[in-house]
């Protein structure tokens, strides 16, 4: 027994460098994001619904799973893991809706003309989310090679729309193109550095499946109030809803050969 757990340790201790070596795929999906907010075409709504459906499948089937078993202590009768699985659903929501605020009081403040401050604190948000993804990577990584792919894919996937996102904000209220294009960059960089954050310091299970938890909520909500709504928008089309069924369909696939 304590040969196969030292066994086991030295498996996820080779493979926590590997949230480095694969949260670069973020770094690059980030860039390409923002570059195809400069040259965005017809084919857009198709990867955000692939992207969606690899969030929603990461989270209800591997995520979800994996923070429950880890945290498995009760709250009131609720296990840990869902109270912060639905807090941070609650804390996206709220991040969400004080930008929305400020936004429109800017909006109002400046008689119609937008503001470059509210574009650029718009796109620190999503470098400081950004970071947190590679903290992610990092820690599903400590759990096990599987929970890291996984994770890591619905990063990947989601960081297009994130380096789209920053991208945008940061032009759309006025800001120059290079201060647009070093927000891009910054987001890109961020998910690196929180992997890379995680090779100093080992999660405790207990700590890891509530981190795990509240990034469920956080990941959930991104998917399914910006993600699928803003790929069905313009373009609610069978093919959009096929990616979004074969993204969640890959995860379960993906599920299924790491068990």
């Amino acid at each position: 027994m304590l040969l196969s757990y030292a066994r086991e340790r030295d498996v996820i201790g080779y493979q926590r460098p590997m949230a480095v070596f694969v949260a670069l795929g973020a770094f690059l999906m980030t860039l390409a994001g923002g570059w195809t907010a400069q040259r965005v075409t017809d084919r857009r709504h198709l990867v955000l619904g692939l992207a969606g459906g690899l969030m929603l499948g990461v989270v209800g089937l591997d995520l979800l799973p994996e923070a429950l078993e880890a945290a498995g202590d009760e709250v009131f009768g609720v296990p840990e893991a869902l109270l912060l699985f639905v807090a941070g659903f609650l804390l996206a929501h709220l991040v969400e809706r004080l930008l929305a605020a400020r936004r429109a009081a800017h909006g109002a403040d400046e008689h119609g003309h937008r503001s470059p401050e509210v574009g650029l604190t718009a796109a620190a948000a999503m470098v400081g989310h950004s970071a947190m993804d590679g903290v992610a990577i990092g820690a599903a990584f400590q759990v096990g090679g599987g929970m890291g792919v996984a994770v890591a894919l619905a990063v990947i996937a989601h960081d297009f729309a994130d380096g789209f996102n920053t991208y945008t904000l940061t032009s759309l209220y006025g800001n120059a193109r290079r201060r647009a294009i070093a927000m891009l960059v910054a987001d890109a960089i961020a998910p690196v550095l929180g992997a890379a954050s995680t090779l100093l310091f080992t999660i405790p299970e207990g700590a890891l499946g509530a981190y795990l938890g509240l990034f469920g909520g956080v990941l959930l909500y991104l998917a399914a109030a910006e993600i699928l709504p803003e790929a069905h928008h313009e373009h609610p089309a069978r093919s959009t809803l096929l990616c979004t069924v074969a993204g969640a369909a890959f995860i379960w696939l993906v599920v299924g050969i790491a068990e």
